[in-house]
């Protein structure tokens, strides 16, 4: 199988702290790493002193835990496995879960549907984690349709989600690290952290600019490349660069290429010429949900919805590798042409 697993560059070469032949140095750089969210993720704050970023990177890395333990699908302990798992048709939910489960209806109605994130009982069937996945009976499709819908799901004012049917289950994939790059950003600029970054594997939020006061400099994946090659550069201070695409976790049977991105109408991938979708924005919550979208919807419905979309920019690359930007988005690099 191939698998592979999106990834945004930053780069620091610019960095005056991380190389030499720039003056004296004035802050230190502290970085941590760990595996949450099914993925490797990074952290990196500038701070005065290495012992104040370490105690604030531990705290920050708590906290991943913390949130894995309400929106992970997979962990028996986790609040929304307890959910999905649920033995009544009403329940309580954290104020973190409601607000995903919020934004979620938000663009299941924005998408027509198309973003649904009760498509868990397909994505169980199809199983892309699989070593060895395979194409589903049409018949077992069929049938595990009937679980999805989005619309028979309803939240309640204060925190009391209801389920019309017994069966359905969700997965906040799709926005579980957005939200958690925000709640993390905003503990660490609660902490006086002024400059750094967040990378969640395809979730970049940075904060303010570098020690010499340029931007950070995020790199844009090209997919299914082998190696890390670059589409484009985009700079970031203070804000959000979310990437979502098709080559995230996809196999290949009969000449056909099958990736993770459902459609909750037909059970199948999704049909969309678009390979990638790049969302530069403040929230990173937001970011999530709007690449999703916009690779679900396709190029032109897709470019649409961020066009209204105030604060909003976006990277397209379609399948046949033109690249696509909206005018508010200065690409570097070789995506510029």
């Amino acid at each position: 199988m191939n698998k592979k697993q999106i990834f945004i560059f930053i780069c620091l070469t610019a960095v005056c702290l991380l190389v030499g032949g720039c003056g004296q140095k004035k802050r230190d750089m502290v970085s941590k790493k760990g595996f949450f969210f099914d993925t490797m993720i990074s952290v990196s704050i500038l701070c005065e002193e290495q012992e104040q970023g370490e105690r604030v990177l531990d705290e920050a890395f708590a906290k991943c835990a913390e949130y894995e333990d309400i929106f992970s699908r997979t962990k028996e302990n986790s609040e929304l496995y307890r959910l999905n798992h649920r033995t009544e048709s009403e329940a309580v939910v954290s104020e973190d879960l409601y607000a995903l489960l919020s934004c979620a209806k938000e663009y299941y109605e924005v998408t027509g549907g198309r973003f649904d994130i009760s498509v868990a009982p397909l994505s169980d069937l199809w199983d892309f984690k699989n070593e060895d996945p395979k194409v589903p009976d049409e018949e077992e499709i069929k049938k595990t349709l009937e679980k999805v819908g989005y619309s028979r799901v309803h939240l309640e004012a204060g925190d009391k989600v209801k389920f019309d049917d017994p069966n359905t289950m969700l997965d906040l994939g799709a926005l579980a690290k957005g939200y958690i790059a925000d709640r993390l950003k905003e503990y660490l600029v609660s902490e006086g952290i002024e400059s750094g970054y967040i990378n969640l594997g395809g979730n970049v939020l940075t904060i303010g600019e570098k020690e010499d006061g340029s931007p950070w400099e995020i790199g844009i994946q090209k997919p299914f490349a082998e190696r890390n090659e670059i589409v484009a550069y985009v700079d970031a201070a203070g804000s959000s660069v979310v990437s979502s695409g098709i080559y995230e976790r996809y196999f290949e049977a009969d000449g056909e290429l099958y990736y993770h991105v459902l459609d909750p109408e037909t059970g199948y991938p999704v049909e969309t010429d678009l390979a990638q979708v790049t969302i530069l924005s403040k929230s990173s919550l937001e970011g999530d949900a709007l690449s999703t979208s916009c690779l679900i919807l396709g190029y032109e419905k897709g470019r649409k919805l961020i066009e209204n979309t105030a604060g909003v920019e976006a990277v397209f690359v379609r399948k046949d590798g033109k690249v696509e930007a909206t005018d508010g988005v200065e690409l570097k690099g070789d995506g510029k042409d």
